[in-house]
């Protein structure tokens, strides 16, 4: 029997927006200290509730502002629910943006050891896998230049090889193959599709519906920061794709 690793329970993330545009710092300070600084609650997150079971692939469709990237943030720990809770079983390796955990002025192999000690590993793990690290990115003698100089596609290789390479129980990807060859993409296609045997759960956020098809069989689709459909992959992606129409 599945065991559920993941349970969002009706969460909900609020953000204070300025109701009013402040053209600079001087004029901020001057309204701030008069309290003239008036602001709007925006909900980017309203009631989500689902839970996950290991091993499943899931697909988190929405448009542009549906709370895809908030709602993985909360799960990964990084951004705190305003309402609602997140319980999570297992190590988690986030890959939210392009060079998140990165230090820019550290070469691609110190940020290495650097993004798997975010991750909780240990330098001795890292070390035995570093030159697979290295390899599966495909960066060669870049591994020893300065991140600040990659491209959004070198980080991204780098990011993905080391959150892949350290076995994760639960692994999120934000977007990671919006960047990059296609080379490299179904290489890492094929790589995620390698650690479904070990039981992995995948959280994904793509705009590329034929890409979530592929690697997730299951899927919740947000809109404004609600849950409005959650099941079979091929089902709410049918959903999605009808709303795009």
């Amino acid at each position: 029997m599945s065991k559920t690793v993941i349970k969002v329970d009706h969460v909900g993330v609020k953000f204070q927006m300025g109701a009013e545009k402040v053209d600079n710092l001087k004029e901020f300070i001057i309204k701030k200290i008069n309290r003239k600084i008036k602001y709007k609650e925006f909900w980017a997150l309203k009631d989500v509730d689902f839970g996950i079971q290991q091993g499943d692939r899931i697909g988190i469709l929405g448009l542009n502002g549906a709370g895809k990237s908030t709602l993985l943030k909360v799960i990964a720990g990084v951004l705190k629910a305003t309402e609602g809770s997140v319980t999570t079983k297992g190590k988690i390796a986030p890959l939210l943006e392009l060079g998140a955990g990165f230090d820019l002025q550290y070469t691609g192999a110190e940020n290495i050891y650097l993004y798997g000690a975010v991750l909780g590993y240990s330098k001795e793990f890292i070390k035995e896998r570093f030159n697979e690290i290295v390899e599966f990115s495909e960066l060669g003698d870049f591994i020893n230049v300065p991140v600040k100089n990659y491209s959004s596609g070198m980080k991204s290789r780098l990011g993905f090889s080391i959150a892949t390479i350290v076995e994760p129980d639960i692994l999120i990807l934000d977007e990671v193959f919006a960047v990059g060859d296609a080379k490299f993409r179904k290489k890492s296609e094929k790589k995620i599709k390698s650690m479904f045997k070990d039981g992995v759960t995948v959280l994904f956020v793509s705009h590329n519906i034929e890409q979530v098809k592929n690697i997730c069989n299951k899927a919740i689709l947000l809109e404004k920061g609600r849950l409005i459909a959650q099941g079979d992959v091929l089902d709410v992606c049918e959903i999605y794709q009808d709303k795009l129409k």
